[in-house]
């Protein structure tokens, strides 16, 4: 099975994915009446797992919904010694480096693994292990907050592959990693 790490992720137009104290109020920003997934369903189908950072679960934990997964979700984490006993059984923490993580996930049968978090995604991405980028922009200028980019070590090329605009207002964009 082809190994890919995939992101699927929302942006403002000025690149941010949550604002200066952390919210994500803004990613409700536009009308949705009829609780368009804006394709994530689609997506989850092509992932056999996620992985995401602590803030990420955190953020997760604190939603007033059930535990929003059925993939196995893994916790990247340096201070982490334990997940919260209420979501023992729903995620596993894993420690290492970025590669060691993902080859030991990917021997564990997880190919197509779903990257999520600010943190997390620039990590992936400094190690060169993102296949694909879904980039979803909502049209708001947040003036600040946590960027989805950082610095990275050298220019990393990516292909456009499709886009869709969803609610007639807010633009979908598939990327793959273009490499030699």
């Amino acid at each position: 099975m082809e190994k890919r790490n995939k992101v699927f992720i929302a942006t403002s137009l000025d690149g941010y994915i949550a604002d200066k104290d952390g919210g994500l109020d803004w990613l409700f920003s536009i009308p949705n009446p009829d609780q368009v997934d804006m394709g994530y369903e689609s997506f989850m189908s092509e992932v056999d797992a996620i992985v995401m950072g602590r803030v990420t679960f955190e953020t997760v934990c604190g939603f007033d919904c059930p535990w929003p997964y059925t993939k196995p979700v893994f916790i990247l984490s340096a201070s982490l010694e334990s997940i919260p006993e209420e979501f023992t059984g729903k995620a596993e923490l894993v420690k290492g480096t970025i590669p060691k993580i993902v080859e030991q996930l990917n021997w564990r049968g997880y190919h197509r693994l779903y990257i999520d978090g600010g943190n997390t995604i620039q990590n992936f991405l400094k190690e060169d292990l993102i296949d694909d980028l879904i980039i979803t922009t909502i049209p708001v200028l947040l003036g600040g907050g946590y960027t989805l980019f950082g610095d990275l070590v050298q220019p990393l090329d990516f292909e456009y592959v499709s886009s869709k605009v969803y609610l007639d207002k807010v633009p979908q964009i598939r990327y793959k990693r273009k490499r030699d």
